[in-house]
């Protein structure tokens, strides 16, 4: 076994992963996962920068993570960063920070690479069973930016788009400043119609409908999972692997985008930083289901950070 931490850093939420990682079983053995919730994407869709309050939240959670890291005795860290730090003029202020409190540069890895983790995070126990068809879609949705892949025991295609949760909110959802509460249905039609045309690019290098079974990752997904469920709280493994119909999918989408803030907030298993951007989030997961035909939506809670994990094993 080799102790390894990843961590993610993408648009909404850091998160950290302690693991022990054996290569010669494909065993991957949690010894803490979190996640948190910073924003850093805040305002970069149209600042082209990041907010010096978004960085401040982001180089807090770092601090606490490094505790964590040095508790555990982790040999190996790697430090992945994902679209909104790849769109930032300012980058270099936040890898700076990041290399001051963890002692490690955060890689601002390309679309391709990001998909590439993903789908080795998600796959890699499915793999042994014969029971999901392939060859596997697997979906990250995350703040700025979704990815997708599609392989078998390996990638065969993979695009990374520039719709997510966060971006897919701010350019469409808000209004001086502040979240429609609930959206108009002009507003919905203008994110729909931008997540269309995003899969029309998507699918001029991933053959999307060749795909026997989705596979989606990341909050917006697991999220919609815990709702479907009716979960008394946020539960890893009861969402891990679970299936979510199409029929659900649309049904809790729908409501997401007619409900308001505090409807939202009051579902039990709804993360607070999550509360404003799961409708968008759920409408992206909605028309890919749409787009591909798919009946059914298979939930991964192992995603790009367990591939950036291996990675490191």
């Amino acid at each position: 076994m080799t102790r390894v931490a990843a961590v993610d850093c993408g648009t909404n939420s850091i998160r950290l992963l302690v693991a022990d990682a054996d290569p010669a079983t494909g065993e991957l053995v949690d010894l803490d996962r979190r996640m948190t919730i910073v924003r850093l994407g805040q305002g970069v869709d149209r600042t082209g920068r990041l907010a010096p309050e978004a960085l401040q939240r982001t180089f807090a959670a770092c601090r606490e993570y490094a505790a964590i890291i040095k508790e555990h005795g982790a040999e190996r860290l790697r430090f992945v960063a994902t679209s909104a730090s790849r769109d930032a003029e300012n980058r270099d202020e936040f890898v700076r920070g990041v290399l001051d409190i963890l002692g490690v540069e955060p890689e601002v890895i390309s679309g391709d690479q990001e998909a590439a983790f993903s789908f080795t995070g998600a796959t890699k126990e499915l793999a042994g069973g014969d029971h999901l068809p392939k060859p596997y879609l697997v979906v990250d949705i995350g703040g700025g930016s979704t990815e997708f892949v599609v392989g078998d025991d390996r990638v065969r295609a993979a695009r990374s788009v520039d719709v997510g949760c966060v971006r897919m909110t701010e350019r469409h959802l808000v209004r001086d400043g502040v979240v429609s509460d609930p959206p108009s249905e002009e507003q919905i039609a203008a994110m729909r119609a931008d997540i269309e045309a995003a899969l029309d690019l998507a699918e001029q290098t991933v053959p999307l409908r060749e795909a026997r079974t989705l596979v989606g990752l990341a909050g917006s997904v697991t999220t919609v999972s815990a709702i479907a469920q009716e979960l008394p709280e946020y539960d890893s493994g009861a969402i891990h692997h679970s299936r979510v119909s199409h029929a659900k999918v649309r049904e809790i989408t729908e409501w997401l985008l007619r409900s308001t803030h505090a409807e939202r907030a009051a579902v039990p298993s709804m993360h607070p930083g999550r509360v404003d951007v799961i409708g968008a989030g759920a409408l992206v997961l909605l028309s890919i289901m749409e787009r591909i035909g798919a009946q059914e939506v298979v939930v991964s809670e192992h995603d790009i950070l367990d591939g950036i994990a291996w990675s490191v094993a």
